[in-house]
C-alpha cells in the first residue's frame, strides 16, 4: 500500500490529477517487482479488492460488502474515476467497466460528481448500449465480444499459422493462449486470495449490486398518530427550555424518537422545532443530538444541521453570533457532505438571494471547513445546469424559502470572490456560467463596488479561462462605473 501512497496523495491535492498521475504511473510502471507491483492491473486490483469495512443499509438488518475505493472520501473517488476515464487505453475495458458498473449500482447513495465520473468512464469503455441498466447482466454482452485487452496481438496471431509453436522453447499452443485470462474485481478475502465475481454465487453478487433506495429530500407523508403526539410534546418542552441540563435529557429524547420513527426524521423534527431555542441551548442541543455512530453524512447528521443551524441562518439580518458561528464551523468540519446538502446549499438557494451577514456566515463555513477540491466541485454543482445537482436538504415548513435556482444579488458576487480568494481551481465550464451571469447583470449592478471587485478577482484568478470571453468582457464592463473599472479594463487588455 506504502508505494501508492504519492498516487493517491496527487488524487488528493493536485488541481489537474488526471495528467498528474497518468504521468506517475508511467514513471513509476514496474510489473517486475518482487513486492507488490506497480502497474495498471495492480491498481485496479487495489480499487476493487473487497474492504474489511462495510456500508450499512438502512432498511436492511444485513451488512453489504463494499470494494476498497467505496472507503475513500467521495473527491478522490471522482478523482480516480476521472483519471480511469482520462487514461483508459492503457486499462483493461472490461475491468473498468465492472468497476463503473458496481459504483453506479449505488444509485441514489452516490455522490454526484462520483455518480459522473462513473457514467462517463461507462461510456468510454461499455459496449453494452446500457441494456445492463434493465437487468443488471454484466456479462451477457462481454461474453460474446472478445476482450482486446487480453487477445494476442495481430503480428503474433499472424506468426501462429497452422497451430505451429509460437516459439520453440515455448511449449504452449496458440490456443491456450488465446484463452481469456480470468478476471477478478474484487480481492481480499481473509487468506488474501482473490475473488472472482463470475464464480459467485447469485445471492452474493446481488448483495454487491444492491441498490440503496434511500430519498433524503423530500417529505414523505403523515408519521405514526403515536409519535406525532410524542413530537407535539416535545415541541412544548423546547418553546420551555431554560437550562443547559434540559438541553441534554431533551435531546435524547429527540433522537430516541426518531430512531423509533423509521426513517422519518424529518418529519418528526420538522413537529418538535428545536431551531426555536436560543443560540447558547441550540449549541447544547446539537452537540448532544450527534454521537458520532452515524456513517450516512445525509442522514442523522444533515437532518440535526438543516433543523437546528439551517433555519437560524435563512433569517439571518444581522452578524451571526460568536457563539453559534464557533458551533457551526465545528460541527461542519465533522460532517463535511452534510454541511453541503444541508446548509450550504439551501442557503445559497434561498428565495430572496443571500444578504452581507449570510455572505459572511457561508464564506467561514467554506474556508475553515472545506477541501479546495470540495469548493470547486461545489461550486460547478451551483454553477451548472442540470436539476439533479441542485439537490439540498431542508425541513418541509421551510422549503418555500428556499428556490431551485441561484438568485443573483451583490452579496452572491461577494461570496464568489471570497471563494476565488481562496485559490480555489474553478473548472472551465464554472467560469464560464459566472461570465454568462456577469454580463447579463452588468446594467443593474453597473455602479456596484461589491460587482466590480467580484470581476476584477476573477480575471486576476481565472485569466487563462477567459481568453475565450475577452471581447465580450471589455464591452460588458465598459458599462460599468465603478472605481476599478479601469482597473478591470487594463486587466481585460493584458489577457
Amino acid at each position: 500500500m506504502l508505494r501508492w501512497v504519492p498516487l493517491f496523495d496527487i488524487f488528493l491535492n493536485s488541481p489537474c490529477p488526471e495528467t498528474e498521475a497518468s504521468l506517475w504511473l508511467q514513471k513509476s510502471f514496474n510489473p517486475s517487482a518482487n513486492t507488490t507491483p506497480i502497474s495498471t492491473t495492480s491498481f485496479i486490483s487495489l480499487l476493487t479488492k473487497s474492504s474489511d469495512a462495510t456500508a450499512i443499509d438502512p432498511s436492511s438488518p444485513r451488512d453489504k460488502r463494499v470494494m476498497w475505493i467505496q472507503t475513500l472520501p467521495d473527491l478522490v473517488q471522482a478523482r480516480i474515476l476521472s483519471f480511469l476515464a482520462y487514461d483508459h487505453e492503457r486499462f483493461c475495458n472490461k475491468q473498468l467497466c465492472k468497476l463503473a458498473r458496481i459504483m453506479l449500482s449505488e444509485g441514489k447513495g452516490i455522490d454526484f460528481w462520483v455518480k459522473k465520473a462513473a457514467q462517463q468512464l461507462l461510456d468510454l469503455v461499455s459496449v453494452s448500449n446500457y441494456e445492463w441498466l434493465s437487468h443488471l447482466d454484466l456479462d451477457s454482452e462481454e461474453e460474446t465480444v472478445e476482450d482486446e485487452f487480453h487477445s494476442l496481438p495481430d503480428w503474433l496471431r499472424d506468426a501462429a499459422k497452422d497451430s505451429e509453436p509460437l516459439f520453440p522453447w515455448l511449449p504452449m499452443s496458440p490456443d491456450e493462449l488465446s484463452l481469456k485470462m480470468p478476471f477478478s474485481v474484487s480481492g481480499g478475502n481473509e487468506d488474501g486470495s482473490f475473488i472472482d465475481v463470475e464464480d459467485k454465487k447469485e445471492g452474493d453478487f446481488d448483495e454487491v449490486m444492491e441498490e440503496v433506495d434511500v430519498n433524503y429530500l423530500k417529505f414523505d407523508g403523515p408519521i405514526d398518530t403515536e409519535i406525532e403526539n410524542r413530537a407535539k410534546s416535545l415541541k412544548q418542552r423546547v418553546l420551555n427550555l431554560d437550562s443547559a441540563q434540559q438541553a441534554v435529557e431533551l435531546a435524547k429524547e429527540i433522537h430516541e424518537l426518531c430512531v423509533e420513527s423509521r426513517g422519518k426524521n424529518l418529519e418528526v423534527l420538522n413537529l418538535i422545532e428545536p431551531w426555536s431555542v436560543n443560540d447558547d441551548i441550540a449549541v447544547v442541543l446539537i452537540s448532544h443530538l450527534c454521537d458520532g455512530s452515524e456513517r450516512d453524512e445525509l442522514d442523522w447528521p444533515s437532518h440535526v444541521l438543516c433543523s437546528v443551524f439551517l433555519p437560524k441562518l435563512l433569517i439571518l439580518n444581522e452578524q451571526c453570533s460568536r457563539l453559534l458561528m464557533a458551533a457551526t464551523i465545528e460541527y461542519c468540519k465533522a460532517h463535511q457532505r452534510a454541511a453541503e446538502y444541508a446548509l450550504l446549499s439551501p442557503l445559497i438557494l434561498r428565495n430572496e438571494g443571500i444578504n452581507e451577514p449570510m455572505c459572511d456566515a457561508i464564506t467561514r463555513v467554506v474556508k475553515e471547513c472545506l477541501h479546495p477540491a470540495h469548493i470547486s466541485a461545489f461550486c460547478q454543482k451551483l454553477l451548472c445546469k442540470d436539476k439533479d445537482a441542485q439537490k439540498f436538504i431542508c425541513l418541509p415548513c421551510h422549503r418555500c424559502l428556499i428556490n431551485d435556482e441561484l438568485v443573483w444579488t451583490e452579496s452572491l458576487f461577494s461570496l464568489l470572490r471570497n471563494i476565488l480568494n481562496q485559490n480555489v481551481h474553478l473548472t472551465q465550464d464554472s467560469v464560464d456560467q459566472l461570465v454568462n451571469q456577469a454580463c447579463e447583470f452588468v446594467d443593474r449592478y453597473s455602479k456596484s463596488l461589491k460587482f466590480g471587485n467580484f470581476l476584477l478577482c476573477l480575471i486576476n484568478k481565472c485569466a487563462p479561462a477567459l481568453k475565450p470571453h475577452k471581447l465580450l468582457l471589455i464591452a460588458a464592463v465598459e458599462n460599468t462605473n465603478t472605481l476599478v473599472t479601469k482597473s478591470v479594463l487594463s486587466k481585460l487588455s493584458g489577457l
